[in-house]
């Protein structure tokens, strides 16, 4: 049996896809997660399509852009399952990382806070607690430079793989958002 060194930090790069801007009133549609280990390693990885909150309702502004991404839309909606199963899934997951598990998205302000919801409401805690790093401003701190310049289009090559836009399927996201978080940590320029 492997030992789990809590000290090694594994980033958990997370994305979500949802029909609104905040949990509760709307349903996170899917969630991804790619677990890397500083190297760039890719771990492991997590999806599941969501069931939808029974009481919850489509943002209309996040559904004239799912009605844009017909595609998109279709993968959320492929085998969804209920939160009640997946997010003690989800938590078991992370927890059995092989190491400390750091939560990573761009944007992190909006990704964390479904999560945190949604793990707090349906698992009843978050292995996460209460911290994440925004890929961006972490791409500001290590290039020097403002905030507004820290976006995507003025990274260093490296940093943006294959420079495509993201797909709006959760797990492909994580994957490629925790490629280039991981670029970043090694300094590729």
């Amino acid at each position: 049996m492997d030992v789990i060194d809590k000290r090694r930090e594994i980033y958990v790069s997370t994305d979500v896809e949802t029909d609104g801007p905040i949990p509760g009133p709307h349903s996170m549609l899917a969630l991804g997660s790619a677990a890397f280990n500083a190297a760039g390693d890719l771990i492991a990885t997590y999806s599941a399509n969501l069931v939808c909150l029974p009481d919850a309702r489509p943002h209309p502004d996040t559904q004239a852009f799912w009605d844009r991404h017909p595609e998109a839309w279709a993968e959320t909606r492929a085998e969804p399952r209920d939160p009640e199963q997946v997010m003690p899934e989800y938590a078991a997951w992370v927890e059995n990382l092989p190491g400390h598990a750091v939560f990573v998205a761009y944007p992190a302000g909006f990704d964390f806070a479904w999560v945190f919801w949604y793990l707090h409401r349906f698992a009843g805690h978050s292995p996460f607690a209460h911290s994440a790093i925004d890929i961006r401003s972490y791409a500001m701190a290590t290039l020097d430079v403002e905030f507004r310049d820290a976006g995507k289009r003025n990274w260093p090559p490296l940093w943006r793989g294959d420079g495509g836009q993201p797909r709006h399927v959760a797990l492909d996201d994580a994957e490629e958002q925790g490629r280039q978080f991981c670029a970043m940590l090694r300094r590729d320029t």
